[in-house]
């Protein structure tokens, strides 16, 4: 089995038989084969599900480096995304998809901020570029990748009638979002790395991985990416996978990981201007040196389907420079068409076991629950807590001495009247009884605004 991102289109063709021409025919008589049309099995996926089984990833598997990444977060406002994705650890809140993690940015720059201070905080206007940046993400359709069910990475390593599935990525529909799909492909490789038990050095691997425009992912990359990607190089083949980066020189990749890589294929290098020669003499340079050819010159002068090969033997050394003839494939080397790709996605089990979405408890509904609960709370306590208001010592009346005397009208005599305004203007005067009444109106305010 292997695993392919499809850029432009044209791998896709790998499903149906190929037909020869006159090119192909000279090509394979020139080494003694024939051509034999044959497909093989395909598998189709898709990051928005347009064009094959919808491929998908929990925000919390993809963590905070490749989302920051995706996201073209600078140094600053990935540390906190790294800080939020510890907090939500720490207080078990799944991140399925943005949903959650948005919903997470605005309680913890809100009611939940005080939460935050043994993280060390953060200001609302980077929770606002957080936003900002997944609504841009959102709105060219990316939004859909991140949730439920995820992606099963076993799926990928089906065998059909004792020939392995390709699986291939298609990304026609995202052309222009390289951070997405290159830094996917890294998630991909990074979950093989993980998940898959160590099998030590087989003779052959469970499943060869092709990194296609490998350069995009080096690109902008922070040192935790690069770190994080030079780790999974050293360490996969142990995991039975194979992984190929593939780009137009050696420069596009990183040195620490271009260490790592013992086989090479390099095809045709052009030099045409100077800088093509500096790239030239930088490519060259990466091979072993070798007493039958002028690397240098070679890269220059091979034709169509030519290649300078040099691989790792038994020992782990590498082997001496070759010039080797590609077969050219069997299968169709075009793209299909969309009635074609209907045709493999309906047969695929996988297109059925990934086409609907799942939304299950996770950030959001917890928060949600959180904050209703912590307002019922403290409306019951201010019902069961009234504030109290008092005017006074109550004012008494004497009792009507005879019929006539009732229906009089009473007032109170001056002197007693005053008497009761020096008591209240004594009491209402303190420093105490002050605050008091402030706190009262809050307490009466707030209790008709919570209502």
């Amino acid at each position: 089995p292997v695993f392919l991102a499809d850029v432009k289109g044209d791998l896709a063709g790998i499903s149906k038989p190929g037909t020869a021409n006159e090119r192909i025919t000279s090509r394979l008589a020139g080494v003694g084969r024939e051509f034999h049309p044959a497909s093989f099995p395909a598998e189709f996926f898709s990051l928005t599900g347009e064009h094959g089984a919808q491929l998908r990833a929990t925000v919390s598997s993809f963590g905070p480096i490749l989302l920051g990444k995706v996201l073209d977060l600078t140094d600053t406002q990935q540390s906190v995304l790294a800080m939020v994705f510890q907090y939500c650890d720490d207080k078990h809140l799944p991140l399925l998809d943005f949903k959650d993690l948005r919903d997470v940015l605005q309680y913890l720059s809100g009611e939940g901020k005080a939460e935050l201070k043994q993280y060390g905080g953060m200001s609302s206007a980077t929770v606002g570029v957080l936003v900002r940046k997944m609504v841009e993400l959102e709105q060219q359709g990316a939004g859909r990748f991140f949730g439920e069910p995820e992606l099963d990475i076993h799926d990928l390593l089906r065998v059909v009638d004792g020939r392995g599935a390709v699986n291939i990525l298609s990304l026609a529909d995202v052309q222009d979002k390289p951070r997405l799909w290159s830094t996917f492909l890294m998630w991909l490789l990074g979950q093989f790395y993980y998940r898959m038990p160590e099998v030590g050095d087989p003779d052959k691997p469970k499943l060869v991985f092709f990194f296609d425009e490998a350069h995009l992912l080096f690109e902008d990359s922070s040192s935790a990416l690069v770190e994080h990607i030079e780790q999974i190089a050293r360490l996969i083949r142990s995991k039975g996978i194979g992984v190929f980066f593939i780009t137009q020189t050696p420069k596009d990749v990183n040195e620490n990981v271009l260490a790592q890589l013992g086989n090479r294929i390099q095809h045709a290098v052009r030099a045409f201007t100077p800088k093509d020669a500096k790239n030239l003499k930088a490519t060259a340079s990466t091979f072993p040196t070798s007493e039958h050819f002028a690397i240098d010159k070679v890269l220059t002068t091979m034709g169509i389907g030519e290649a300078l090969i040099s691989v790792l033997d038994p020992r782990g050394v590498p082997t001496a420079v070759a010039v080797g003839q590609i077969l050219p494939p069997s299968s169709s080397m075009s793209a299909i068409d969309v009635n074609e790709y209907a045709a493999v996605i309906e047969v695929s089990p996988l297109t059925r076991k990934y086409e609907e979405a799942i939304d299950r408890e996770s950030a959001k509904e917890i928060l949600a629950r959180k904050l209703e609960a912590s307002a019922k709370e403290e409306e019951e306590e201010r019902e069961q807590k009234p504030g109290r208001v008092t005017f006074g010592p109550p004012v008494t009346f004497d009792a009507p001495r005879s019929r006539e005397r009732s229906t009089e009208t009473y007032s109170r005599p001056a002197p007693r009247r005053r008497q009761e305004k020096g008591i209240v203007e004594e009491v209402l005067g303190s420093a105490a009884a002050k605050q008091a009444g402030k706190q009262i109106v809050r307490e009466l305010f707030g209790l008709l605004k919570w209502r």
